[in-house]
């Protein structure tokens, strides 16, 4: 598991005990008794969780989730209350804390709610490398390729299923110069009947919908003689910058 963990409780006796048991679990565990301590090492360090005690010295729970909140650290954070008005707990919910948990509190539950965040966390994860994975930007153009979706600026554009296909291979061969001829075995199957003009008529039908301007393309790129090519994104700004690369 291996998972650092930052107890910040200023009780010497729930620090042993607690930290023993966080310990057992498999837990890697940092101390930090007051709340100015805690931001510092959480500002300095790389932690996985933190478990905020609200009644802390120098600066209080609340606070501190607070302050880690508005310095942009994503760390799940667990606080840990004596009180029992509910609006404390709402309180600590709406600074930034993801649970709470009351003491006195069962062992076993805190330790359940632990496992429970640290796995949110890993599923937020997997699906942020996952949606890296198949959403592509092409310069202005966002192609989904999970919804099998093409947009700019979160507006729709509508492409045919060959002119979606033909994107795509592009796409996936980003940077490379892909002849008619291969586009035609990629994407059209290489029908005998299909000619190598119907390349051409797609890509410019594509242009038309994907160019800022279709005669001038800085995204689909011709390469004189050999194919076409999508522009990557460093020769996207080149383009914007100096004009486009190829016509």
């Amino acid at each position: 598991m291996n998972k650092e963990i930052l107890l910040v409780e200023d009780e010497e006796e729930l620090c042993l005990t607690l930290g023993d048991r966080l310990q057992c679990e498999g837990y890697r565990v940092t101390f930090a008794r007051d709340g100015v301590e805690a931001f510092d090492k959480l500002t300095h360090g790389s932690f996985d969780l933190a478990i905020v005690d609200i009644m802390l010295p120098l600066r209080s729970g609340l606070e501190l989730c607070a302050d880690i909140r508005r310095a942009g650290m994503s760390i799940p954070i667990i606080i840990l209350t004596a009180r029992i008005q509910t609006v404390d707990k709402l309180v600590g919910l709406k600074l930034g804390a993801d649970d709470y948990v009351c003491k006195p509190f069962d062992t076993l539950e805190l330790m359940a709610r632990i496992e429970a965040q640290l796995r949110r966390t890993l599923q937020r994860t997997d699906l942020s490398k996952y949606d890296q994975r198949h959403i592509h930007r092409i310069g202005p153009i966002v192609l989904d390729m999970i919804k099998t979706q093409v947009t700019r600026e979160g507006q729709k554009i509508n492409l045919t299923a060959k002119e979606y296909q033909l994107l795509r291979y592009l796409t996936e061969h980003r940077g490379e110069t892909i002849s008619r001829e291969d586009l035609l075995l990629q994407v059209w199957g290489n029908r005998v009947d299909t000619l190598t003009r119907t390349v051409d008529m797609h890509i410019a039908s594509l242009r038309q919908k994907l160019e800022a301007v279709p005669k001038k393309p800085e995204l689909i790129l011709t390469v004189p003689g050999l194919g076409y090519r999508l522009a990557p994104d460093s020769e996207n700004a080149a383009a914007k910058s100096h004009g486009p690369l190829n016509m």
